[in-house]
């Protein structure tokens, strides 16, 4: 944890000096028959460090990319982003594990959805040319986009990788598309005139509380050389929390930061093999605690950390204050560090679990081999109601519980169709417009990831939660699927316990769904939204309905257009990638003050012919040259 006062993202001064932080290392206890405490925590306090800024100009211009730059146009993640690296045997990705452990769900049935409320959420055009004023054309082509929103008071906010929107619950645009940059106070992401870089900014997570009537929002900021563009080492989490009810002025904002640099410096912890960053903040809350969980990779060598637990007082963020956070390192496990804990996020008019003082929850995956499992851990941390006091006295266990098999998924092949970009690397256009030479290259795979645990919801006193998965389809192919469980908590005196209620799969013969979101009203009642593609679909948005029985058919509510033709697809663009596309590496569903699920996914929105992507290249809006991403956003009363 940092500071109040941050050093600079890239060692520049302009953040000022780092403010003296209390560092207590604190010894967490488990309750008498409680075996598996946390192996690390640390607590310092968390001042503001400013408010955010969001500049007025002249407007982001309406024409698409001319010639393309790479070099300025594509920004590279750090490049260790999976805990367990999973990958699966079949005909598309390279084996790891006999296809016999696969589990064989029969399909399901497939409908028309319909939605109460629904619209095109922000697109990769959208995403790259927002800004205005010093941030016009500052923003770079980016894939996959972290597909995320939160609802609440009348409003919708939308965060997709480096751009924010705030619309009416209505779909009525109050914000224009902002760069997150912009937003968090940071130089532009890249100056298109001086050559210069700024902060790398991704992995948007926000929440509203109906409680305290606030929004927060969380960004992982890396420090860039200003010159080269190349890390610097110093990571963070950035947290924004709304000044009021009403989200739509984005200025004014109270920012938090965390460094997660976590080497020793700057009063950081010293973890091996750092600095390191916390890759993918997860987000969560119960009636005391705001909750961010990552896991922390090294930012210049090999390895996996483990998992980072940030736990801090809610009340005393949305009054603006400064709140003790207390920081757990790398949660015990037998078989290694946990990975991907996902904090548990209520409903309105939902409980939360007041026992123990105040006890929220988490869901993980266990599966760590890139293989098959059959467990999941069901995480708990008590006494959260002394995250208001100036030494919280908090502790952390968690109990396994059996569930149906999952496994480690492939990549997802799709529906052949117009790809202007693929066209485009076959011509010899392709070195006067994109810099690299004509190519003879196949219609991308979609990146299936990994088996970590996704969004996490405590409703109807349970835990509902889904991840990606192989599954082997009618026709006898792996394919994506998604395994989704229903846990209830319990408590024995002071030990944790838990029960699968339910559990299935979500699967479409011959094709694939993929990265679940769940959501559920307080009366049990939710949506579970995913992305679907294969043979027979475009990438399309879906969502099936889901309580405590079972979930019901795959609902396509937004159909895809054609196929994905971004730039992480193709080898001469991207070859780390092997010609797999990245795909939403989450998509988000949110449950609403009436009890109604809102959900958000990528799919493919529009597409064009090679002659019309060649007149403008960006199809009238469509796109961009480099991708052709869309989202959906839409509402249902489940």
């Amino acid at each position: 944890m940092s500071p109040s006062t941050p050093r600079s993202l890239s060692r520049r001064q302009r953040f000022g000096a780092l403010l003296a932080g209390l560092v207590l290392l604190l010894t967490i206890v488990p309750a008498a028959g409680a075996a598996r405490p946390a192996s690390e925590a640390s607590t310092q306090k968390l001042s503001p460090s400013g408010a955010t800024r969001v500049t007025a100009g002249a407007g982001a211009p309406t024409s698409g990319e001319a010639l393309v730059d790479l070099a300025l146009e594509i920004r590279r993640r750090p490049k260790f982003r999976s805990p367990t690296n999973a990958q699966i045997s079949n005909n598309q990705s390279t084996t790891t594990r006999p296809s016999a452990n696969v589990p064989r769900p029969a399909g399901s049935a497939v409908i028309a959805g319909s939605a109460l409320s629904q619209w095109d959420g922000i697109n990769h055009f959208d995403q790259r040319f927002a800004g205005t004023g010093a941030y016009t054309n500052t923003q770079f082509s980016l894939e996959p986009p972290d597909s995320n929103l939160c609802v609440g008071n009348g409003f919708v906010l939308e965060a997709v990788n480096t751009a924010i929107q705030v619309r009416t619950t209505a779909g009525a645009a109050v914000s224009a598309v902002v760069p997150v940059n912009d937003f968090f106070n940071l130089q532009p992401e890249i100056n298109r005139v001086t050559g210069k870089f700024g902060e790398f900014t991704a992995d948007p997570k926000c929440y509203y509380d109906p409680e305290v009537q606030r929004w927060f929002l969380t960004f992982l900021v890396l420090g860039i050389d200003v010159n080269t563009g190349a890390f610097t080492g110093d990571a963070f989490i950035y947290l924004a929390v709304s000044p009021t009810a009403n989200p739509s002025n984005l200025n004014n904002w109270t920012i938090y930061i965390i460094d997660t640099t976590n080497d020793g410096t700057g009063g950081t912890p010293n973890h091996g093999n750092c600095p390191c960053f916390g890759d993918q903040p997860l987000i969560g809350a119960d009636d005391h605690g705001f909750y961010i969980t990552t896991n922390e990779f090294p930012l210049f060598t090999g390895g996996f950390n483990g998992a980072m637990v940030y736990a801090m007082s809610k009340d005393i963020l949305a009054a603006g204050g400064s709140p003790t956070v207390v920081s757990i390192f790398q949660p015990a496990l037998e078989e290694g560090p946990a990975y991907s804990l996902q904090p548990a996020t209520s409903p309105p008019g939902g409980s939360f679990e007041a026992g123990n003082g105040g006890t929220a929850y988490f869901l993980s995956a266990l599966e760590f081999t890139g293989r098959d499992d059959n467990r999941i851990a069901v995480w708990a941390m008590t006494n959260t109601s002394s995250l208001a006091d100036a030494e919280p006295d908090v502790a952390m266990q968690y109990e396994i519980v059996q569930t149906q098999t999952y496994a480690a998924p492939p990549n997802a092949t799709q529906r052949e169709g117009s790809t202007p970009l693929l066209e485009l690397l076959g011509t010899k256009l392709a070195p006067q417009v994109l810099g690299v030479p004509k190519t003879s290259e196949h219609l991308n795979l979609i990146a299936g990831n990994d088996d970590r645990m996704n969004q996490t919801y405590f409703a109807d006193g349970k835990l509902w939660s889904g991840l990606n998965t192989a599954v082997k389809t009618a026709n006898g192919r792996t394919r994506v699927g998604i395994a989704w469980f229903v846990v209830e908590p319990s408590w024995s005196g002071s030990d944790l316990e838990g029960d699968l209620v339910n559990g299935g799969y979500i699967s479409i013969d011959r094709n694939n769904v993929l990265y679940p979101a769940v959501a559920v009203n307080a009366a049990g009642e939710g949506a579970i939204a995913y992305s679907v593609v294969g043979p027979d679909f475009f990438p399309s948005a879906a969502y099936s309905r889901i309580d405590e029985d079972g979930v019901g058919p795959v609902e396509i509510i937004g159909a895809g257009a054609g196929p994905a033709d971004g730039f992480t697809g193709y080898r001469s663009l991207a070859p780390s990638n092997g010609g797999v596309e990245r795909w939403g590496d989450y998509s988000t569903a949110f449950a609403d003050e009436n009890g109604d699920i809102w959900m958000t996914t990528e799919y493919i929105g529009g597409t064009c012919t090679f002659a019309e992507f060649l007149a403008d290249f960006n199809c009238g809006g469509e796109r961009t040259i480099l991708a052709n991403w869309s989202n959906y956003v839409w509402e249902i009363n489940p």
